[in-house]
């Protein structure tokens, strides 16, 4: 039986202000024996999901809650002064009613309430109470403030009144003890108050980081989200250094006079119990005007498209890999997904939108190649279509599509428009602290002088990925400043910290989500600018069950269009996709590296490769841009080698020799690997994925 449960922890997604670490904070609540936790992240949800899956996996239970803000008036006041500092309060969902409550208000806290910070009210409150349990949150709440402002009255009247919204059994009074004067003023008084109205007590440690040393982590958190230093004596730095995950001993010690406020924590912990279910499909209906069966529709377009591509007597290959795709297609329950994706690309088509041929793993359906969503061949290159969706493996299959970036807007439009706006919702991306910015960020809260900083930033290579224990191993001349200029040190080991911390909450630049019903009854939302955005992220929609596209807006498509129009005033004829692939004055041109202009092909390094390659059909395009990335750059060499000398191409079982030849004996792509699993080990196609 555990003899205390943390309810108030703020994980980093309290952007720039909670310094728990997911993975650590459950990693720290083990080793401290206790057997559940809760997230209540400052007025979001954004890490909610991850959360409960880091806790579920380590055998705690985990606790969904959010510390909201509520308006000091009514959520739709917004004057200066009279509205800038709303309550804290904490609630934490009991059930599944509970969490669908909590999304609710902590959308509606964001769309309808921000004024600087999300903020519900007690109308929202009495109307999605239901499945919640409130605690009196810390200092900032209504009644700790009414306490320090001596208005005892006050603050009895509202401890009754929210007892009156969530019920005698769901509304606790919080009790803290970080050694602050205010809290030690006001504990005797939220003693009294239980003892007077019977609401019962619940103690917290208002966690911001996990151990006592991380004290000034969270401080240079709090500085480089205001802006300030450590130096600053205007800085938001926290009173005390006890801020941090408790064992239940020094809780029980701190709240010897109130025991039932510790052993409340386990109660409450007890009735929490949220689940959430992955891999379950909520995908909207397609409809359109006469079609009363999608299945048999879809069906006939592919039926249609085969004999458009392949001619009237396709290859018998050809027929079975339709027949097998339609197949897993309906028994996974896709093809409503395919038909919205062919509809909006239809209609993208209609208005005069360029859109791309297509690009990644969706490239592999020959289904999709039918119906006119991809335009590339996939039996022609030898493309699989589990990459793309797997029958033995449950995960939602992902088409991205490029259009014209003058366009894309009007085909999300008509997204919104055809299955409702509020069915419809970008989705949210974190910025982190990558490894130069988190040098950046830390050493000017650290009031270290800039040129120091900045050198130490340019000494970090700016390749995708890299950290700064990675650059340490790389640069020498960074790892004698970390050994010999002991603020390197300290800078490099805070900044090693913070690294990979979300930042700030934007949009993801092409995701868009299209729900069964109301987007707000699976996932909390909030504004960013403009956009209706949801609070999870790309991932943990899709673990969600919930339909993700990505509507990408190429520059590139929009120049080609142009150049198109500029084409067919002189030859009113030209179509781009009637021309050759295979003419040889456009691989001489790239074989010199001519290449500006020329989508994925023009960086120096890529014109570099260009001129060694000397490519000549679109087999060594393809194989370069697969190669040209971080990983199976260092083939490169080796590609080219081959390339111009096959007689030392070797391989290193016969039967790799059918699956490399193309790549010159080089692993290139994920289906060479695939067909290697197939062939050598006798892997089905989607064990192999």
């Amino acid at each position: 039986m555990p003899d205390f449960v943390h309810l108030h922890v703020h994980t980093e997604y309290s952007l720039l202000d909670g310094a728990c670490r997911i993975q650590q904070l459950i990693q720290r609540i083990k080793e401290l024996g206790q057997t559940a936790v809760a997230i209540t992240d400052h007025g979001c949800m954004y890490g909610a999901v991850e959360f409960w899956k880091a806790a579920k996996e380590a055998g705690i239970k985990p606790i969904i809650g959010c510390e909201v803000y509520v308006a000091p008036r009514s959520r739709h006041d917004k004057v200066h002064r009279l509205d800038t500092s709303p309550y804290h309060l904490v609630l934490l969902c009991r059930n599944q009613t509970g969490y669908q409550n909590l999304i609710k208000l902590v959308s509606l806290g964001y769309i309808e309430g921000f004024y600087n910070k999300p903020r519900v009210d007690l109308e929202l409150l009495e109307q999605y109470h239901e499945g919640l349990i409130c605690l009196s949150a810390c200092l900032a709440g209504e009644i700790p403030r009414r306490l320090v402002n001596g208005d005892y009255a006050g603050a009895k009247e509202t401890a009754l009144r929210y007892r009156q919204i969530f019920g005698a059994d769901s509304y606790y009074l919080e009790v803290q003890d970080h050694g602050i004067r205010e809290q030690k003023t006001i504990l005797p008084q939220l003693y009294r108050l239980s003892r007077e109205t019977g609401i019962p007590l619940a103690a917290t440690n208002d966690a911001h980081y996990i151990t006592r040393e991380d004290a000034s982590l969270q401080h240079v958190l709090l500085c480089i989200q205001t802006n300030k230093t450590v130096e600053d004596p205007t800085g938001m730095g926290f009173e005390t250094d006890e801020f941090y995950v408790k064992s239940g001993a020094e809780m029980a010690e701190l709240f010897s006079a109130a025991p039932d406020a510790i052993s409340n924590t386990v109660r409450i912990a007890e009735q929490c119990n949220v689940e959430f279910t992955f891999g379950q499909l909520k995908l909207p209906a397609f409809q359109m005007d006469g079609v009363t069966d999608t299945t048999a529709f879809f069906q006939q377009l592919c039926r249609e498209g085969l004999h458009r591509r392949y001619g009237e007597d396709p290859a018998p290959e050809i027929r079975e890999r339709m027949q097998y795709e339609l197949r897993v297609i309906q028994q996974m329950g896709y093809v409503d997904y395919f038909l919205i994706v062919w509809d909006f690309i239809r209609y993208a088509r209609q208005i005069g939108v360029p859109v791309g041929p297509g690009r990644g793993s969706g490239a592999g359906s020959l289904c999709a190649y039918c119906i006119g969503i991809t335009g590339i061949d996939p039996m022609r290159y030898h493309l699989l279509f589990e990459r793309f969706l797997n029958p033995e493996r449950v995960s939602m299959p992902d088409f991205d599509i490029d259009f014209c970036i003058e366009g894309r807007q009007r085909v999300i439009d008509y997204v919104i428009e055809k299955y409702g706006s509020d069915r419809v919702a970008q989705i949210i991306a974190f910025d982190t602290m990558k490894a130069r910015a988190a040098v950046r960020d830390t050493g000017r809260a650290m009031a270290l002088p800039y040129g120091l900083c900045d050198r130490v930033a340019k000494l970090i290579p700016g390749e995708l990925n890299m950290t700064i224990a990675g650059a340490m191993k790389v640069s020498k001349e960074l790892t004698e400043l970390y050994d010999t200029d002991s603020r390197v040190h300290k800078l490099l080991d805070m900044a090693q910290r913070l690294e990979g911390m979300p930042r700030h909450a934007t949009t993801h630049a092409a995701g868009v989500v299209i729900a069964s019903a109301p987007v707000s009854e699976f996932v909390p939302l909030q504004k960013n600018e403009e956009s209706i955005v949801t609070q999870y992220p790309m991932t943990t929609l899709e673990q969600l069950g919930l339909l993700k596209m990505d509507f990408l807006g190429l520059r590139n498509l929009t120049v080609i269009r142009d150049a198109c129009r500029a084409i067919q005033q002189l030859e009113p004829d030209f179509r781009i996709d009637q021309i050759p692939l295979d003419d040889p004055a456009v691989y001489r041109m790239m074989s010199q590296g001519k290449t500006g202009g020329v989508f994925q092909f023009e960086s120096a390094g890529m014109q570099r490769v260009l001129t060694k390659l000397e490519p000549t059909c679109m087999e060594d395009l393809i194989a370069v841009i697969s190669l040209y990335r971080p990983g199976p750059m260092e083939s490169i060499p080796r590609y080219i080698r081959n390339r111009h000398a096959p007689e030392q191409i070797t391989y290193a079982h016969p039967l790799l020799k059918p699956i490399l030849q193309v790549t010159y004996g080089c692993m290139v792509y994920q289906e060479q690997v695939m067909e290697i699993c197939r062939s050598l080990a006798g892997y089905s196609y989607g064990r192999a994925d």
